[in-house]
């Protein structure tokens, strides 16, 4: 079976593959394995303060996030949303963009055979993140906000939780939209 792409894309595909590859090693160590500092301290039977232990880890997501295939998350940036860059970057995800009334566009990470409900749960977790970085709102009710509001691709209403985007024709890059429910008399 030949390749359909050029010898350009295909070198271009794998460096980028060979650096999601090494991001995930350095994931994998950060989750997996202690500094030498702390393994001698914890000989010690001391170990390093809550505090400085985030701090080491913060630095090391921050260079990792200066990774160009990661250059667009956040410098707080969460194991998940790093999980689907990498999804993404694999084909394995697609970004659903979700445009609210006051015209913020959100974009929605979710993978490509999610359903309606995923849609929504990445919405909420979006909001979430977006709430501890920035302050403000504490809480939202998803309960009011799925009953007040729908959400509409290309004039149709996604009020099936169950049907998957995919099903909706809804592809990578695509746009869903926030749409006030009519009252019912």
């Amino acid at each position: 079976m030949e390749s359909t792409q050029s010898p350009h894309q295909d070198k271009e595909l794998s460096v980028k593959e060979e650096k999601l590859a090494e991001i995930e090693i350095n994931i994998s160590q950060m989750e997996h394995e202690q500094p030498e500092e702390v393994e001698e301290e914890e000989e010690d039977e001391e170990a390093l303060p809550h505090s400085e232990f985030l701090d080491i880890f913060q630095e090391g997501l921050a260079r990792l996030v200066q990774d160009p295939l990661l250059c667009d998350l956040p410098i707080q940036v969460t194991l998940e949303e790093v999980n689907s860059q990498v999804a993404l970057e694999y084909g394995q995800a697609m970004t659903v963009r979700v445009c609210k009334a006051d015209g913020e566009v959100m974009p929605i990470v979710v993978v490509q055979n999610a359903t309606v409900l995923d849609l929504k749960k990445a919405i909420q977790r979006f909001m979430e993140l977006k709430q501890q970085r920035e302050g403000g709102v504490k809480h939202v009710s998803w309960r009011y906000v799925w009953r007040t509001f729908h959400l509409v691709f290309q004039g149709q209403k996604l009020d099936d939780d169950k049907i998957k985007l995919k099903d909706y024709g809804i592809r990578n890059r695509d746009e869903v939209t926030f749409m006030k429910r009519l009252r019912k008399k």
